[in-house]
């Protein structure tokens, strides 16, 4: 690296310091601005602890509201002088129903309120103040309102996550026929989150969630069928229940022509962009510039989508929105090639109207298995391009995808239960960046509402199934967990051969690094110096990043190879019997060589330009 550009960058990001410094100070700030948020959520938490309660004295009110209604017409009747018994029987009745439906009218306007605040919120306030209503009416009996708040309960909105009280409701919503209930219910069976794990029963209400008409449980289930998951494969069942999502997905996409949400990769997301503040400050923009203009395709998205949509205090620019989406697609993003089809099919003064070029792009993302690449042929086929869609992709464009944004929030806020459950619910589905994301975390450990020893092997459950979708990093993870015996026993040569595919099928640089790693000591597969070395190089070849640890690695190799060579050359012979380098020199020898090798360099380095 040039002086010049080095300065430059430490520069930069001295200024990023200075500003966070500035920033912890604004936070401070924020914290009193946001008093009246927390009072609504602590409103809402109060009125959901007495919502389980008051559902148990439901009926004792009722019982007081009769004997109440009992005493008025018996004082009544004896003004009146009336004794006949059938009239007083039948006010009884009138009165009871008439109680009931102004108790239920009373819930219903509730939850109808609440419903009208949340759509129109633009807040978190707004949104705490929605399920102030909720709680309300959940209290009068409302299952509308009782589900929104199990939900909430589950998901953890608000930080108000309580996964036993969630399942008490959902219970309680299932005996009254709830098929959203039945589904939970089937999602917490199947991960044994508050509840036993329990496949065939998770299948039993996923069965009863369908029948009832849950969109959810027809795409688990559809997911199940076509990957054979504690059932019989069956590709007709599995298409049966995926053309009943599609057809609602279809009504759906044909009234609103909006684009899905991105879903993020924990794995692949630069920490940069995360931050929840509202403005990106001035120095912090021009660091991103920068790394965009080095080439962080990550960075150039992120950039791209900001100018697109004017957010975090950039102005909307469709030239600059542009400029960044066509280097990333370049270096093949596809969620970049699906923003430049987005940028086409609606035209702007950068990218006028053009279904062409919008449709090239698309398919270009959706050749990558984009889902917004997907959505966006879905709309050209609903304008007459007679562009055909792919079931499974179009059940993953429904309303639920929604859940990967408030997950990825959910988790940068670092709640990270309230991010695992809603990721896992998506896996569940047969998303596969949901699978991969639910397994990153899992295998972080942070999750306090699963024991730890079912972390692993749950999180290699999901890497097995998001690696069977296609994806090259979960196959990698998984030849990993054998490797080391992660949540299975050690075993070398099932981790030899998840590493072969990844190498072979999806040119994975990892996977041929470890596959030689593992030729070059024999483990798990024959000891193989000349494969090992081809190896290396490819990983070399194949990613830049590589090239580091391959240097060290053929180093290593030569030299080892070398002083085995030099040890039985004539009269070492016989020493070489009785010596090895790990009993000489420690079961770490590699590294101690590594070192060596290092520390040459360095003496060498240092005498040239000394």
């Amino acid at each position: 690296m040039k002086p010049l550009s080095l300065l430059i960058e430490i520069l930069i990001i001295l200024g990023v310091i200075i500003k966070n410094i500035e920033a912890e100070k604004h936070n401070k700030k924020q914290k009193e601005r946001n008093v009246t948020t927390q009072v609504s959520v602590n409103e809402v938490k109060r009125l959901l602890s007495h919502i389980l309660e008051r559902r148990k004295l439901i009926k004792v009110i009722y019982q007081r509201e009769n004997a109440l209604g009992k005493k008025k017409i018996q004082r009544k009747l004896r003004i009146r002088g009336i004794q006949n018994k059938d009239l007083s029987k039948r006010n009884k009745k009138h009165l009871r129903k008439q109680a009931k439906k102004n108790f239920t009218d009373e819930g219903d306007q509730l939850f109808k309120m609440g419903i009208k605040i949340l759509q129109q919120s633009k807040s978190q306030k707004q949104k705490a103040e929605a399920y102030v209503f909720f709680a309300k009416a959940a209290n009068m009996g409302n299952l509308k309102a009782m589900e929104k708040m199990a939900d909430a309960l589950l998901f953890g909105n608000f930080g108000m996550q309580n996964i036993t009280a969630a399942i008490q409701l959902y219970e309680s919503l299932a005996k009254e026929g709830s098929y959203k209930a039945q589904n939970a219910l089937g999602f917490l069976s199947s991960y044994g989150i508050g509840m036993e794990y329990n496949q065939a029963k998770a299948l039993i209400y996923y069965t009863f969630g369908s029948a009832g008409g849950s969109m959810m449980s027809q795409m688990i289930l559809g997911y199940r069928y076509l990957s054979g998951i504690n059932v019989l494969q069956n590709c007709e069942v599995a298409l049966n229940h995926y053309k009943k999502v599609a057809d609602y997905i279809a009504d759906k996409l044909e009234k609103s022509e909006s684009i899905p949400v991105e879903k993020v990769r924990l794995t692949e997301r630069p920490e940069n962009l995360s931050s929840n503040s509202e403005i990106l400050d001035w120095d912090i923009y021009q660091y991103y510039k920068f790394l965009a203009e080095r080439g962080d395709v990550q960075i150039q998205v992120s950039l791209g989508q900001l100018h697109l949509i004017g957010r975090k205090g950039l102005d909307q620019d469709y030239y600059k929105a542009l400029y960044y989406f066509l280097k990333a697609a370049k270096a093949g993003s596809a969620n970049a090639m699906a923003f430049i089809g987005k940028m086409y099919l609606e035209g702007n003064a950068a990218a006028p109207q053009n279904n062409a070029t919008a449709f090239k792009y698309f398919s270009m993302a959706a050749s990558k298995g984009n889902a917004i690449g997907l959505h966006g042929l879905g709309l050209l086929y609903f304008y007459g391009k007679g562009v055909p869609v792919l079931y499974k992709g179009v059940c993953e464009l429904g309303h639920w995808a929604e859940k990967f944004l408030t997950a990825y929030f959910a988790y940068k806020d670092g709640d990270i239960d309230s991010s695992l459950v809603q990721y896992a619910l998506l896996a569940e589905m047969g998303y596969e960046v949901a699978q991969s994301n639910s397994a990153f975390i899992l295998e972080s450990k942070k999750v306090k509402i699963l024991e730890k020893e079912k972390m692993y092997p749950m999180a290699l459950l999901l890497w097995n199934r998001a690696a069977i979708q296609g994806n090259a990093f979960a196959r990698v993870k998984i030849g990993d967990y054998h490797y080391y015996g992660y949540g299975t026993k050690k075993d070398y040569q099932t981790a030899a051969t998840h590493y072969s595919i990844a190498a072979d099928k999806y040119h994975s640089a990892q996977a041929m690094f470890n596959l030689a790693y593992m030729y070059e000591h024999g483990l798990g597969i024959a000891k193989d110096i000349h494969l090992a070395r081809r190896l290396y190089d490819m990983a070399a070849q194949t990613s830049p990043d590589a090239h580091i640890p391959v240097f060290f690695a053929l180093m290593k190799l030569e030299t080892v190879h070398l002083l085995q060579d030099i040890l039985f050359f004539k009269q070492f012979t016989m020493c070489w019997k009785w010596m090895k380098l790990d009993n000489t020199l420690g079961p770490y020898w590699d590294l101690f060589v590594i070192g060596l090798i290092v520390a040459v360099l360095i003496f060498l380095l240092r005498n040239r330009y000394g």
